[in-house]
This record gives C-alpha cells, sequence and structure tokens, in this order.
C-alpha cells in the first residue's frame, strides 16, 4: 500500500486559485493574523490579481490535500495599486534606487498556516514561485517588526537575499509601517 505524501507542493493556475480560494484566505489571515471578515474583503482583490500579466501561484497541500500554504505574484507596472505606492514612497530617491520598479515580478502574497510554520515550506513556496521567472529582479512588502526580533518572514527574506528598497513606508489606508525589500533573480540555489 502506498502512503500519500506528508506535504505536496503544487503550482497553481488562476483556476486553481478560484477553486481553493476559501482555504487560500483561511491561510492568509491565520498566517496574518486578521480578523476572519478580512478573508471577504480580499476575496475580489485575490481573483483580480489572478488575472494580471505574469500571474503565477504555488501551494503546499498537507496529506489530506487541504491548503496550508499559498504563494503567488505577477509582474509589476506602472497604474497597479502596490506600484505607484512604492513609486511614491522612492520619490526622490534618485536613479539608484528607482531601477527597482524596472520590469519586476511583485511577489504579492506568501503564507503559511501557523500549525505548519518552521519546516521550510515558506521557502519551498518562494523558490517555487520564483524559479523561471523572466523578470530580471523581485520585489515585496512585508510589515516591519519594529522593536521584536525579526519573525519567520524577515528571516526568509534574508536568508534568500533579499535586501532593503524602502523602509518604514506607509501605504494609503494602513498606518503600520511596511518595508520594501528586492533581489535579483534568479535565486541562489538552496542550501
Amino acid at each position: 500500500m502506498t502512503r500519500a505524501p506528508a506535504r505536496q507542493l503544487v503550482q497553481l493556475g488562476p483556476d486553481d486559485l478560484a477553486d481553493r480560494l476559501a482555504e487560500a484566505l483561511h491561510v492568509y489571515v491565520s498566517a496574518m493574523r486578521y480578523p476572519t471578515s478580512t478573508a471577504r474583503h480580499r476575496r475580489t482583490l485575490w481573483l483580480d490579481h489572478s488575472r494580471r500579466p505574469g500571474w503565477r501561484g504555488a501551494a503546499w497541500l498537507d496529506s489530506a490535500g487541504t491548503l496550508i500554504g499559498i504563494a503567488y505574484g505577477y509582474t509589476g507596472g506602472p497604474g497597479q495599486w502596490w506600484f505607484e505606492e512604492v513609486r511614491r514612497g522612492l520619490a526622490g530617491r534618485g536613479p539608484d534606487v528607482q531601477f527597482w520598479l524596472q520590469d519586476y515580478f511583485e511577489l504579492t502574497e506568501l503564507h503559511v498556516r501557523p500549525d505548519a510554520q518552521g519546516h521550510g515550506l515558506g521557502e519551498g513556496l518562494l523558490r517555487t514561485l520564483l524559479d523561471g521567472s523572466p523578470q530580471p529582479r523581485v520585489l515585496l512588502s512585508t510589515p516591519e517588526y519594529g522593536t521584536q526580533p525579526p519573525g519567520r518572514a524577515w528571516r526568509l527574506y534574508r536568508r534568500t537575499g533579499f535586501r532593503d528598497v524602502l523602509r518604514n513606508h506607509r501605504f494609503t489606508g494602513d498606518s503600520r509601517p511596511f518595508a520594501v525589500l528586492g533581489r535579483e533573480l534568479p535565486l541562489a540555489p538552496a542550501q
């Protein structure tokens, strides 16, 4: 008798995300410790994202086929909310920083259910999502950690070579400070 693998890393297409959207949003609100009502507000946005040029997705499934990790992103560019917000934050900082907004992959979401964290699932999602990306660089934003020690997400991004592009940025409509991190692609091989 063959046993199902404990976990399976799969690539997602837009239809796959739509089919598993409730599960994916559950992972998101759990990982971010948001109120469950947040999922309702994100539903339309995530579906809209899945129709953007260059959209790619990846997920971890447990042995029962339940989604326990989700990541997706797409080609970033002018006219998109996140691009315009980061451009505003980088205004006046010179060409040595402005190049980040040229031809990049926007890592929009990467989340692992809290009870599954600490086992390399986030790095697996990151590597699967970025492997073969046609863009020469990747950008993401993550909440600042303030006076607390850096959390798992920060440690993952630093370990995989992400560096500061913009720190303590305030996105319109959110009072929390965020960091924008970036790196050139491809990622170095896992060690």
